[in-house]
């Protein structure tokens, strides 16, 4: 949900024969000396790009001898039940067909649900309609969303919420939406988009969330493959998108634009409020007679995979995909219902996405939670002003987020004085030896140190609170893979960040880190009532991650062939991942199988490890991307810490501060990427291999040493197309927009033993 939320690989060995599988089984006054690090947070929030628990009282801290000397020292629910067709998971892999039950290819079939005997996998399943009356019955009157209009917050609870949504799917049944028929949503996070997504569910429709980084023709493409008959989009520009395109969408009847005035009419076209009115006056029954007639184990909603090999998926999701999982998180991770302690979130990652619907939208629901929407410009700005004003109790940030926080907090930290930096100095580390230790004890300690409690008072609370966390017991990073550093950083300032794993195919999570269970680098433990197997593992026990549970996708719309590759015999979801557990049960991604390099000599590299290692040895360094598949040596490709355009993403010339002051400390002047591309600057020249030089020591073979490199002209992004929605690399895409420099590498000029060499950019 790292989440890694990762589409399945269409692999020889989904295909093979059932065969034996070894795996694991695991269950399912100080203010002048912190000021430095209070800014940094603060200045994070005005240029950002892209364990106590919640009731726990603050510890105090008397002005006691022993802390007076320390500072001294550091200056010198029970569901609606419905009856339906469960399969229960095979003890065997030696089943020699599928049950054709188990998943569908078609927008209106129906899959045996995975249910259990015991413990979380017996939940009884309901449908989304029966999970939000629920909600209502118990949590009426709580606030269900915010958001901000001009500088007023508006709520709307969950009565209300509830009736906006029926109203919605009234409109959209008027407006022809016909069963089993998409509506996409193409816009930034808002109470319009719930209601539209919900809505579409009620009337029996498909929610299908649009990426707002879709080009039109990317935007049709889905249309299309779900049949949309209505398409809601934020404002004009999204408006354009689909004007481009809708003489290609023979199904599309109506287009609803729920932001800004329009700029013309047009025939089916609709601003929000005249949509809403469409449906407040219509009749009850047809929308009754409707949600009677669903069913927990039917689709509901569509997850377009981001296509990083070849055109996007439509990823079926069930009602009890969704209304499972919700229940199923929530309680592993012991959210508190609003009843006693209500939850609060911020929704700013892209909805089009599963993991942000998961939290934002389904998980926050069944516990009565506040879903607060940030601005549309939350990545380039304002999302720290509304984690200030809201302070969520849960935050869920996808790795670059976490590092943008933590480029600017170390870029401002740079420039303290003296005195300030010493103090955050000696905090972090009082900070992260703490951690640490609470984490190898399993979140329990004898005794908390008296350093620690110190730090906390004089460092922690307040960057937590300039960075709006001082609430958030639960902070999160999916999506993608996260570096060791980044979790460090952050963990020495007393915010342990979790990582989640799984995929869009696993409604979101598969694997969850927790306070009292958590491990560096490691995406944690199970969901309980899911299992996980490690498929033909080799000697260290790295194979491929498959899933099993209540969670696992229905299939892929109108894809038979593509779900058969995903799904084995027995009905197993194949994540294409590689991955280990260790002894005490923890999962460890190593890797992705279509990423694997094969060298020329046979030797099988996973690429993520040795491009983290680079990025942490070499601080300049934003991303880098291993080359070697069927070729006889390894070689890189680098890029450098720029400054992101705030309107367009587009990476620009000029080096971000910290990039600025890491080259001043080398001895270098540039200020500027085309200063340093190509081996123009050899200070920082010799500086990057020097730090590639240092993970060549570390490297576990000859086979797996770097002997080329070369820095290009400009960063990678979503809008040059080397990165996916989710900031995952599009290697495939990267090798064609790089195919001169990568051919250059394995020209016989210099011999693979000097590599000391960086070649001319394209």
């Amino acid at each position: 949900m790292h989440l890694t939320v990762c589409e399945p690989t269409a692999m020889s060995t989904a295909m093979d024969p059932p065969r034996e599988v070894s795996y694991p089984q695991s269950s399912c006054g100080t203010g002048d000396s912190v000021a430095s690090l209070d800014d940094v947070a603060v200045d994070f929030i005005a240029n950002e790009s892209s364990e106590e628990s919640a009731g726990e009282r603050e510890e105090e801290i008397g002005a006691n001898t022993e802390l007076t000397n320390k500072l001294t020292d550091i200056l010198t629910e029970q569901p609606t039940h419905t009856e339906t067709v469960s399969a229960q998971r095979p003890d065997s892999l030696s089943l020699a067909m599928a049950e054709p039950e188990r998943w569908t290819s078609r927008g209106d079939g129906e899959v045996n649900l995975r249910m259990g005997e015991s413990g979380f996998a017996a939940e009884p399943p309901v449908t989304v309609d029966q999970m939000f009356k629920t909600a209502v019955e118990r949590f009426g009157s709580y606030t269900a969303l915010g958001w901000k209009e001009g500088e007023q917050m508006k709520t709307m609870n969950y009565q209300e919420y509830y009736q906006a949504c029926r109203t919605a799917a009234k409109s959209f049944l008027k407006l022809g939406l016909e069963r089993y028929h998409g509506v996409g949503i193409l816009g930034f996070n808002s109470a319009e988009w719930f209601i539209s997504d919900i809505a579409a569910i009620m009337a029996g429709g498909f929610a299908v969330g649009i990426y707002t980084t879709n080009s039109p023709e990317a935007c049709q493409y889905l249309a299309e493959n779900c049949k949309a008959n209505i398409i809601v989009v934020e404002n004009h520009k999204q408006l354009q998108k689909i004007l481009q395109v809708q003489d290609k969408l023979p199904h599309m009847k109506a287009i609803i634009q729920y932001k800004d005035a329009l700029k013309e009419k047009r025939p089916n076209l609709y601003t929000w409020a005249e949509f809403m009115e469409l449906g407040r006056d219509e009749s009850n029954t047809q929308l009754d007679d409707i949600i009677a007639t669903q069913k927990p184990n039917q689709c509901c909603t569509l997850i377009y995979t981001s296509g990083t090999t070849g055109q996007p998926k439509g990823v079926m999701l069930s009602h009890d995909n969704l209304t499972w999982t919700a229940f199923a998180v929530g309680r592993h991770v012991q959210l508190t219902e609003a009843t006693k302690s209500q939850e609060i979130v911020v929704s700013y990652l892209p909805l089009s996405h599963i993991a942000a619907q998961m939290v934002d939208i389904w998980v926050t629901m069944k516990v009565g939670g506040a879903t607060y929407f940030a601005q549309p410009d939350a990545l380039k700005g304002s999302l720290v002003n509304t984690m200030r004003e809201v302070r969520p109790t849960a935050f869920m940030g996808v790795p670059r987020v976490w590092e943008k926080m933590q480029e600017k907090m170390k870029s401002v930290g740079a420039k303290s004085s003296t005195v300030r930096r010493k103090v955050a100095v000696w905090a972090k580390g009082v900070g992260l030896k703490t951690n640490l230790s609470k984490m190898n004890q399993n979140g329990a300690m004898a005794r908390t140190p008296v350093n620690y409690r110190l730090a906390k008072k004089l460092v922690f609370r307040k960057v937590r609170k300039a960075l709006g966390l001082d609430r958030c017991t639960k902070c999160y990073t999916g999506a993608a893979p996260i570096t060791k550093d980044t979790l460090e950083f952050f963990l020495s300032l007393d915010i342990p960040v979790y990582e989640l794993y799984g995929m869009s195919e696993s409604t979101g999570p598969h694997t969850i880190s927790l306070p009292n269970a958590f491990r560096l680098t490691s995406v944690g433990k199970l969901i309980p009532g899911c299992e996980t197997k490690i498929h033909s593992p080799d000697q260290e026990g790295n194979g491929e991650i498959c899933f099993w549970g209540r969670h696992v996708f229905m299939g892929y719309l109108n894809q038979a062939d593509k779900t058969e590759d995903a799904l084995d015999a027995e009905g197993w979801l194949h994540s294409g991942d590689l991955g280990k557990h260790d002894d005490n049960g923890f999962l460890f991604v190593t890797g992705r199988i279509k990423e694997l390099i094969i060298t020329a000599g046979g030797e099988n590299i996973p690429p993520v490890p040795i491009e983290d290692a680079v990025k942490e040895a070499v601080s300049l360094v934003s991303n880098a991307m291993l080359i070697g598949d069927k070729r006889k040596f390894l070689a890189m490709l680098l890029t450098i810490k720029c400054q992101v355009n705030g309107d367009t993403g587009a990476p620009e010339d000029e080096l971000t501060p910290e990039a600025v002051e890491l080259c001043r400390k080398l001895g270098s002047n540039a200020t500027r990427v085309s200063e340093i591309a190509g081996g123009r600057d050899r200070v920082i020249h010799a500086a990057i291999q020097e730090g590639i030089n240092r993970v060549n020591e570390n490297a576990t073979s000859n086979a797996q040493r770097i002997q080329k490199w070369i820095i290009l002209d400009q960063d990678f992004s979503i809008t040059g197309g080397e990165l996916g929605p989710t900031m995952k690399l599009k290697r495939p895409v990267v090798m064609k927009m790089y195919k001169e420099q990568v051919e250059h590498f394995y020209k016989e000029v210099v011999t693979p033993s000097t590599p000391d060499n960086s070649l001319p950019p394209k």
